[in-house]
């Protein structure tokens, strides 16, 4: 029997890994898969793919686990410039795919989680077992659990905050959880404003790569969020005031 675990660099999933070592339960590789922006750039937050590379990874290899990161063959930008051949709606046909649609995610099925699949689907399933980072209190994730997969988290009734404990004792909690309560691709639609912030004020080459994609014309998704039509320009100048307000106060 193989055992891996899926390693997003969330507290979950980084218990699950510290659980194995502790209960001394059977682990053979750790996978993460990285979701690119495009061939050369990150999906991941700077400091969040920093952290899984040189800190995490660094620290289940010297406990004697194999570590791999995994990337589809997909990048965000070629499901952005994904021009529509066939559509129940004639006017889409020709315009590129744009930013997705929030809440059902493509980036994440077909960027992140495919990568995962298809290293998965080499292996013989009747010989593996998946450690998934779910905790007791997610008793609605827990029962949508497949054959094969397994919560070290429900095994030893860690909940969600004695999971992020446990990895803060061992120094693998995730910067991202300084000014988050998840992670996520830092182009993700779902971001909260304080995410949002955060990448402007740190990432600016990363920020203007989204306001840049909103200006490209015959684009079907034509503004970061499609769901509620939340424009990332419209972002910046809130953002932007607020700062100077802040800037005029401190001045005063």
């Amino acid at each position: 029997m193989e055992y891996i675990a899926s390693f997003s660099g969330g507290k979950d999933s980084a218990a699950t890994v510290i659980l194995a070592k502790e209960h001394g339960e059977p682990l053979n590789e750790i996978i993460f898969s990285e979701v690119m922006y495009s061939e050369t750039i990150s999906g991941e937050l700077p400091e969040h793919i920093n952290f899984v590379k040189n800190v995490a990874f660094p620290l289940f290899e010297s406990w004697g686990y194999k570590t791999k990161i995994l990337r589809a063959e997909k990048t965000y930008l070629d499901l952005f410039y994904h021009t529509l051949k066939k559509s129940k709606y004639p006017e889409r046909i020709g315009k590129k795919a744009g930013f997705p649609m929030a809440g059902k995610c493509a980036v994440n099925r077909d960027c992140k989680v495919k990568a995962i699949r298809d290293y998965i689907a080499a292996k013989d399933k009747t010989q593996l077992t998946q450690y998934i980072g779910i905790a007791i209190d997610e008793p609605k994730r827990l029962e949508r659990l497949d054959e094969g997969k397994v919560s070290l988290l429900a095994k030893y009734n860690y909940t969600e905050e004695m999971a992020k404990a446990k990895a803060e004792e061992y120094g693998l909690l995730s910067p991202c959880y300084e000014y988050s309560t998840r992670g996520g691709c830092w182009f993700c639609p779902n971001a909260s404003i304080q995410e949002l912030k955060h990448l402007r004020n740190n990432y600016k080459e990363l920020w203007d790569e989204l306001l840049r994609l909103e200006e490209i014309p015959d684009i079907i998704g034509d503004v970061w969020n499609t769901r509620n039509r939340t424009s990332i320009h419209e972002i910046e100048e809130r953002l932007f005031w607020e700062k100077a307000q802040m800037t005029v106060y401190d001045f005063l």
